[in-house]
């Protein structure tokens, strides 16, 4: 302990000599020698010298303020706290730099730096712990959109598999039977098949295959789900990952998940139906080289839309090391690594008290020359389909005068 605390401060020294000689700590705005002694009234400056990654330029919307809150829609790409590489490109340091920084927003509910939509932003201490209890206790129903890949089966399609986190540090997270309770309702709003011009490229492209690429693609189940869906999420839990895992555990997972869509990370047949498997340590060796050795390539960027140079324009580490500061250098994210196709849509009080509401996301409307839903409306809600779902069992059970069973999925895995 003695040693490890005297390395720790012997690297201290080490440091600030660095920065001192430097240029980066002045004193009264001028360089001075390292064994420079301070007078008292003397202003010393240190300058620091940082990285961090890009973000959306997008701005964060405002969906209602009032005294004591701020409803926001949050941009994809944008981490909410200053964590990791990110600091001044986070959602408190913004919006501090838009409000004034003598403010401090107190976030209320938590979404992922991949996510947009609807962000509670507390003005005071008392209103920002209201809000968060309300969550906290399940008092508010949320919905999510997502799009993912293929086409998304209609009705009300309930998933209870638990989610257990298998990587803190990767932030990954598997459908396990030995995992946290989990469930979500989902239901389909539009599926959009592809259009003719893509179905053309993609027999084009079939045609010039050889071989061993033929091969390769009839292991590839993910390629013969054609087109893709925009499905209504409903989660009941909190799970980290919830949303993304249940929909990758039904087969359809979103469809520019860096993670649970990517087929080097979960191999060709990502991990649908899968709640069994031991592989978890390669799982974790493979998207562990994700950003780093290799692209953080998801399935959606073998899309035929997707332009070439997009799909070599991502981030990953260069090999190169800062002039400055000797930081191992990054690459800057292409436009499609800043976001998912996840979108916090819908936050409402389980009493009616109050609803917030964002606009559907540009890449959940109708593609160009199809037409489909604009907005969500009340007849594909799934805000009551569990609620509904346990009445309808109890109902049953004591019509049969039997004991109540578990609540069961209304539709599982094909083969299951």
């Amino acid at each position: 302990m003695l040693y490890a605390k005297f390395t720790h401060i012997i690297g201290h020294i080490i440091r600030t000599k660095d920065a001192i000689e430097r240029g980066n700590v002045v004193v009264n705005g001028k360089a001075v020698p390292t064994n420079y002694c301070v007078k008292n009234g003397e202003v010393i400056s240190h300058t620091l010298h940082r990285h961090e990654p890009p973000v959306t330029g997008q701005d964060i919307g405002t969906v209602h303020e009032d005294d004591d809150m701020i409803v926001i829609d949050k941009p994809a790409g944008v981490p909410v706290h200053p964590a990791g590489r990110y600091n001044y490109n986070s959602v408190i340091e913004i919006m501090r730099a838009e409000r004034g920084y003598q403010w401090n927003p107190l976030p209320c509910n938590r979404l992922d730096r991949l996510t947009s939509g609807v962000m509670f932003i507390g003005k005071n201490p008392k209103a920002a712990e209201k809000i968060s209890m309300q969550i906290q206790d399940r008092t508010v129903k949320k919905e999510y959109v997502a799009r993912v890949i293929g086409e998304f089966p209609e009705g009300d399609i309930v998933c209870e598999q638990p989610v257990m986190q298998i990587s803190p540090k990767l932030g990954l997270n598997r459908a396990r039977a030995s995992g946290k309770d989990a469930k979500t309702v989902f239901k389909r709003l539009a599926y959009y098949p592809p259009s003719r011009a893509e179905q053309e490229r993609k027999v084009e492209q079939m045609d010039l295959r050889s071989e061993r690429e033929k091969a390769r693609d009839l292991g590839m189940e993910w390629k013969a789900k054609e087109g893709h869906s925009i499905v209504r999420c409903r989660p009941v839990t909190g799970r980290t990952h919830q949303l993304r895992v249940h929909l990758q555990y039904l087969g359809h997972p979103i469809s520019n998940d860096p993670i649970y869509c990517n087929q080097r990370v979960f191999g060709p047949h990502l991990a649908a139906g899968d709640d069994k498997s031991d592989d978890d340590e390669d799982i974790i060796t493979r998207l562990s080289k994700m950003g780093k050795d290799e692209v953080a390539e998801a399935m959606a960027y073998h899309d035929e839309m997707m332009e070439e140079y997009n799909k070599k324009k991502a981030e990953k580490l260069t090999g190169a090391l800062c002039d400055v500061c000797d930081t191992p250098l990054y690459s800057d994210p292409g436009v499609h690594e800043l976001g998912i196709y996840l979108h916090a849509k819908r936050y409402a009080c389980s009493e009616g008290t109050w609803s917030y509401e964002s606009p559907l996301p540009e890449w959940a409307l109708p593609p160009p020359g199809m037409s489909g839903p604009m907005e969500t409306t009340e007849e594909t809600d799934p805000l009551e389909v569990v609620e509904k779902h346990g009445e309808d069992q109890v109902a049953s059970a004591a019509t049969e005068n039997t004991h109540l069973e578990p609540s069961k999925s209304l539709w599982t895995m094909p083969g299951n």
